[in-house]
């Protein structure tokens, strides 16, 4: 099942969300430094202008106030303060001792313990800034203090003991605070859009040779090695692009070389093989002649006579199998079709062999399984795997036949040859069709040319069938060939009851 595609993986969404992520982080760094200078500057000046005209306006009132003032007076100082400040909307409040005297007392309880405390002990103006029911104030606290001349006996510390206080509203700061936070918001959001229209005209700039290498890449996997790429530019996909093209020229020389060995090689074996069948049919005669008329020579010409015979069947296995091979790489070989019973076909293929008390079959009964194939190919298959189980494994060696039915509704028929002996080993395992190839590389001079599975895959597959090889829990190796059934074959039931 292939795997869903992850929504960051290709190369187009990386780059448009690495744009956007550094547009939004310059975006946001440049608004926070912009936005902490501009309301500290906004705030700080507010605070300044409130602070120097409360100054004044309690200054004016100071130098009419007598030194020991009453609770009128401090009243009248306040309503001179809000006289002066009509339209800033200032709730002031005048203390002295125990004297109280506001404009509005409901909004004195914003002045904390800790900002009365020091005002008390400082003559210049101190001020904090608090939130109540989510709005912004400032509140001013502030000495009365009267110069030297005027109270000599208070010329120690200066002040009056009298301080004002003041509570102001600062609305119209937090508007302009929440304005500069809607504007950096919306340059946020144009950076961020202008952020992804860069990254889409620059992930195609980039994607564009990327597209085309996946492209020869492609074209390269399906054989085309004269593929190149144009070469644009001096970056880093230029220098890819030129790598690409340098590979490829070298794989393609690489290979035309190889192609021109394996010719040779092909042709050098199939020159041998011709070469070699009118010396080898001469000497097959002569020592049929031969074999005759062993029995009236001495032992040890009858030996000798023995061995030249064997070497000849031998050679003349090899220069067969030799002759096959390159008609298959010759692309020669042509399938002679017939509608055929496998079931008598195994049979007669261990019957002329001599092999049918050495093998237990499991077969069809006759007549439930048939299928078109080429009668003469199918006796290989079917000879090499059982001669391979005969002397590489261990009896008892068995040879089974049935069918196996897809969900597609494809049918084969299925042959299997399983053997008792050790298995193949895991290293051979992969290399077990290959040409020339043996397990055992202590049997160089065993009777196998190491070319017989190599011709029974490719008699298997040129039938449209499939072969592979196991080994087995118990020990032993099996190997299983699956032929294509035409649906005028038998049917599965007939064929399932006659294999048992």
């Amino acid at each position: 099942m292939a795997k869903a595609p992850l929504p960051l993986r290709g190369l187009r969404s990386r780059l448009v969300v690495a744009f956007a992520l550094v547009a939004v982080a310059s975006a946001l760094s440049t608004g926070a430094l912009a936005f902490r200078e501009a309301r500290t500057g906004v705030l700080q000046q507010s605070q300044d202008s409130v602070i120097r005209q409360f100054r004044t306006s309690v200054d004016a009132v100071a130098q009419y106030t007598p030194t020991t003032p009453d609770q009128l007076n401090l009243q009248t100082a306040v309503n001179q303060v809000l006289h002066a400040n009509q339209s800033q909307g200032w709730r002031i409040m005048a203390t002295y001792g125990s004297l109280r005297a506001w404009s509005t007392s409901a909004d004195f309880d914003k002045i904390s313990p800790a900002l009365r405390e020091s005002v008390a002990t400082r003559r210049a103006a101190v001020f904090q800034r608090v939130t109540a029911d989510g709005q912004p104030y400032l509140v001013v606290g502030m000495p009365v203090a009267y110069a030297d001349d005027v109270v000599p006996d208070k010329a120690s510390s200066g002040l009056s003991g009298m301080v004002m206080y003041l509570v102001v509203p600062q609305n119209t700061e937090e508007a302009y605070v929440k304005a500069m936070v809607s504007g950096i918001e919306r340059a946020t959001l144009a950076a961020l859009c202008l952020a992804v229209v860069l990254a889409l005209l620059a992930a195609s700039g980039v994607l564009r040779p990327v597209r085309a290498l996946r492209r020869a890449t492609r074209r390269m996997a399906e054989g085309h090695l004269d593929v190149r790429l144009a070469v644009n530019g001096s970056d880093e996909l230029a220098d890819l692009s030129q790598s690409f093209n340098d590979t490829a020229a070298a794989l393609e020389r690489s290979v035309a070389e190889l192609r021109r060995l394996e010719a040779q090689a092909r042709r050098f074996a199939a020159d041998v093989s011709h070469e070699l069948r009118t010396p080898l049919a001469a000497m097959t005669a002569v020592t049929d002649v031969l074999d005759e008329n062993a029995p009236h020579l001495d032992r040890e010409t009858g030996d000798a006579l023995r061995l030249i015979s064997e070497g000849t069947s031998r050679l003349s296995a090899l220069v067969t199998d030799l002759m096959e091979i390159s008609r298959f790489d010759a692309g020669a070989v042509e399938l002679n079709l017939d509608e055929v019973d496998l079931a008598e076909s195994v049979r007669y293929t261990l019957a002329s062999r001599g092999w049918q008390d050495r093998v237990e079959t499991r077969l069809p009964r006759p007549g439930a399984l048939r299928t078109r194939v080429d009668p003469r190919r199918l006796d290989v298959v079917v000879a090499n795997l059982v001669g391979n189980a005969l002397r590489h494994g261990a009896p008892p060696v068995r040879l089974t036949m049935g069918v196996r039915q897809e969900r597609t509704g494809t049918a084969w028929a299925v042959i299997e040859v399983t053997d008792s002996g050790p298995g193949i080993a895991e290293e051979a395992m992969p290399h077990i069709f290959e040409r020339f190839y043996k397990a055992n590389t202590t049997r160089t001079r065993s009777e196998s040319s190491g070319l017989g599975l190599a011709i029974t895959v490719e008699n298997v597959h040129l039938h449209g069938g499939r072969i592979s090889a196991a080994n087995l829990p118990g020990g032993g190796a099996a190997f299983t060939v699956e032929l294509p059934l035409h649906r005028d074959s038998a049917a599965d039931d007939d064929v399932t009851a006659g294999a048992r």
